[in-house]
């Protein structure tokens, strides 16, 4: 009933603020101490913890919040033995004691009990918001968002359409999931009253149950979506899914095939977006390294559950030391093991139809090393075979070569030493992922892969450590690779730039060591512009080549570097020209770029007209001490609105930087939308005594180091800038309807009230909580 949404915007909101510390942790069934507090250590420092005792977990954890104010969010417990429970939960909670005072705990549980429980090992009074189901006609408007989400006509157009959603809607028991799912399912049946209306007489939906309703569900998904999805049970409950990778497993299982015009990662990406319009997936943002936003996916914890057990001939998870390990259908296709006890691998041997196998080792005792030996000499059929373990497994046996259909390998761990040499007679294979766990050993770049990887012609896709990929002598034979993130060029044979000439798949580029390319013929033996489906490239020169650079040599090897039209996004580091590439100059070859960043380039002089780019979105510069403008007049072109759909400018050390646009370009720099500024805290005399550029009036945010908010020609510009926009947010606060914004406030205690904030006001409504339950809520009634 939106228990987890519920606590998703209190956990996200201002009103989080006051604690020094947050933690989420998702628990579901069949929880592990240790495992518990791992997640919330890795919560709180953004790695897993590389311990493997209770007393060295709940000791870190009771460092880390030693007097500090906290609050933690355990999402979804499930009660499986009380007693058995409760001592494992006192183990859980015993580092909490070191907390500060007003450390806040909030569970979400589908039982009373589980509350009660809490309070005894926490010695509290329980307090408890039941969310109720929301009001049929809050319903019934969700369904229809989902049912009729991108028809061009409004849901107003199609009357019969209308009712019979208003009395599907009766038989949902009022659940926003149901809602949701259902909707989904009917947008998929084109509008057509006559399965519409099946859907309604449907059996399943007179149950009174949502995992009668979640069937329903299923049964109405084509075939190929089925396949697509009941592969997806496998994963533990609250996996993330990454879609590129679960679409790279589903082409390895042979779910898709090649199509004219279009690759199978596109075609499998189409695929995963229609399930996810069916509200079978929840999408949620996240960043990487680079603070760039992306998005993962997961599956609600009932369809989950209930996909689990629709799809159990197909599929089948084996945790722990459950009995219903020992029950496996040999008809399975697909078979994750987590933690399970050994008598279950000598059962593998007979899964004649086993095409995926996933090994997931959190703690145990086990010998996987030799384990391994024995399922690579009994599941020789697998396509596909993922292995996740904490334990310290250095290598993979060399009897991995007996899995010659295997088309996916990925292996999670801590200290893997090198691969298997048998691996490059898997002829099949098309991805290879070594994810290191974060640790302090880095595999020997010259040791780790064997030295005749370049013969795996399929693979499409490969992903390892540090620099491993340089060490693949003769790259280009592998001409089916869409990515290659990092490719160091020398100058020996093997190693030149004119690997890539046939590499014509490649979707992602990174060229390092362009010093090494000797003349302008050699960067052309690359090709690039002939590769169509080159969206992201970055083309670096090494750090030593800044001392002793020719400029000359660096401007003539850019200026042959041409991308193909297709380029979303690209970066240059440490160019030493002082010119920009002439394709650079010509909008046309890079009309589509979306994305710019050029750093370290300490000569360069004049920028590219990147003004005039019209899906331009994120420009950065840094350390680029001779640039004056970001924009000059260069085609002649001066008629044009600048920067159209910029929405983050980030600069840095730019020194010499006098203002956005150079004289004699007329474009104006109010057009311009920007989030964000960096300027140098050291600048040079000059440009200290310098005026800096103008603020644009329409920026939304300004970001300035301490040392140079001190300064009086920024403090001048920053208090000009901020009257404006406290003029601008007032009047914005009087267009906005008042009445609203009281009931945000009276209803949240504490969420600002701002216009983005009222989407989420009016989602709070439809979450099904009464308006008093959720001041409660928000305000002083959470568990302590």
């Amino acid at each position: 009933m939106g228990k987890t949404t519920l606590l998703q915007h209190v956990y996200n909101d201002e009103i989080t603020k006051e604690f020094d510390r947050k933690m989420w942790v998702c628990v579901s069934n069949n929880f592990d101490v240790k495992k518990v507090i791992a997640d919330m250590l890795e919560s709180l420092k953004k790695e897993r913890p590389r311990l493997e005792t209770l007393d060295a977990l709940q000791d870190f954890l009771r460092t880390e919040i030693m007097s500090k104010k906290f609050l933690l969010v355990l999402d979804d417990i499930w009660e499986e033995n009380e007693e058995k429970d409760k001592s494992k939960w006192e183990d859980v909670l015993a580092p909490l004691a070191s907390g500060g005072f007003g450390s806040k705990i909030l569970i979400t549980t589908r039982t009373d009990s589980i509350a009660l429980m809490f309070a005894k090992v926490l010695k509290k009074k329980k307090e408890i918001v039941k969310l109720e189901g929301l009001e049929e006609d809050k319903c019934l408007e969700l369904l229809n968002s989902h049912a009729f989400a991108g028809v061009e006509n409004s849901p107003d157009d199609h009357e019969n359409l209308r009712v019979i959603a208003q009395d599907i809607v009766k038989k949902l028991s009022r659940s926003p999931l149901a809602a949701k799912v259902i909707g989904g399912l009917l947008n998929s049946l084109d509008l057509d009253a006559r399965r519409w209306r099946e859907v309604l007489e449907s059996n399943l939906l007179d149950q009174n149950s949502i995992h009668s309703i979640l069937r329903l569900s299923y049964i109405f998904l084509p075939n190929h979506l089925r396949n697509f999805f009941a592969f997806c049970c496998m994963f533990p409950e609250d996996h993330e899914f990454d879609k590129d990778d679960l679409v790279r497993m589903w082409i390895a299982l042979g779910f898709i095939q090649p199509s004219q015009g279009m690759t199978m990662e596109d075609i499998g990406g189409r695929y995963f977006d229609v399930l996810v319009k069916k509200a079978l997936f929840d999408k949620f943002e996240v960043e990487d390294d680079d603070l760039v936003v992306g998005y993962n996916y997961k599956m609600h914890d009932l369809i989950h559950e209930s996909a689990s057990k629709f799809f159990a001939q197909v599929c089948c998870k084996l945790v722990d030391y459950e009995e219903s390990s020992l029950k496996i259908s040999e008809t399975i296709r697909h078979l994750a093991v987590l933690n399970a006890k050994p008598d279950i691998f000598r059962k593998i041997e007979k899964l004649k139809h086993l095409h995926s196998l996933f090994l997931f080792y959190e703690d145990s005792n086990h010998d996987l090393f030799n384990t391994l030996i024995e399922i690579f000499e009994a599941s020789r059929f697998l396509r596909l075979l993922y292995i996740w373990t904490s334990k310290r497994l250095k290598i993979i046996p060399e009897e991995i070569g007996n899995l010659i259909h295997l088309r996916y390998l990925r292996i999670d761990g801590y200290i893997l030493t090198m691969l298997p040499r048998s691996l490059s007679n898997l002829y099949l294979l098309q991805y290879i992922i070594y994810e290191q766990i974060k640790g302090p050993i880095h595999p020997e770049v010259n040791v780790f892969l064997p030295s005749d990887i370049n013969n795996l012609s399929n693979l499409r896709y490969m992903k390892f450590p540090m620099n491993c990929i340089s060490s693949i002598y003769g790259i280009g034979k592998l001409k089916s690779l869409s990515e290659l993130y990092i490719f160091y060029l020398r100058d020996v044979s093997g190693y030149r730039i004119g690997e890539l000439e046939n590499m014509n798949d490649l979707c992602k580029l990174g060229i390092n060591c362009l010093e090494n390319v000797k003349d302008a013929e050699e960067a052309c033996s690359s090709k690039l512009f002939v590769k169509r489906r080159l969206t992201d490239l970055t083309l670096c020169w090494s750090r030593s080549s800044n001392d002793s650079t020719n400029s000359d040599l660096d401007e003539n090897v850019l200026d042959n570097l041409l991308p193909p039209k297709c380029l979303r996004n690209l970066s240059i580091k440490r160019y030493m020209g002082a010119k920009s590439a002439i394709w650079m100059n010509n909008v046309n070859p890079i009309f589509n770029l979306e994305k710019i960043l050029l750093t370290d380039c300490l000569k360069w002089e004049t920028l590219p007209p990147f003004g005039q780019l019209p899906f331009l979105k994120f420009l950065t510069l840094y350390d680029m001490p001779k640039v004056k403008w970001l924009e000059s007049k260069i085609n002649g072109n001066d008629k044009y609105r600048a920067f159209p759909l910029l929405e983050v400018l980030h600069i840095t050390k730019l020194e010499a930087l006098e203002e956005w646009f150079s004289h004699g370009v007329r474009a104006s720099s109010e057009s311009c939308f920007l989030c964000k500024i960096m300027i140098d805290s050291s600048p040079t005399q000059s440009s200290t005594e310098a005026s800096p550029p103008t603020i644009p009036p329409a920026m939304s945010e300004i970001a300035i180091p301490p040392s140079l908010k001190a300064s009086h020609r920024w403090q001048s510009q920053t208090h000009h800038h901020h009257r404006l926009k406290k003029r601008a947010s007032a009047l914005e606060l009087d267009r906005s309807e008042s009445s609203v914004c009281t009931v945000v406030d009276d209803l949240t205690s504490g969420l600002a009230i701002y216009p983005h904030s009222l989407h989420r006001k009016r989602h709070l409504d439809h979450l099904g909580a009464a308006p008093s339950a959720k001041k409660s809520f928000l305000s002083d009634s959470v568990q302590e």
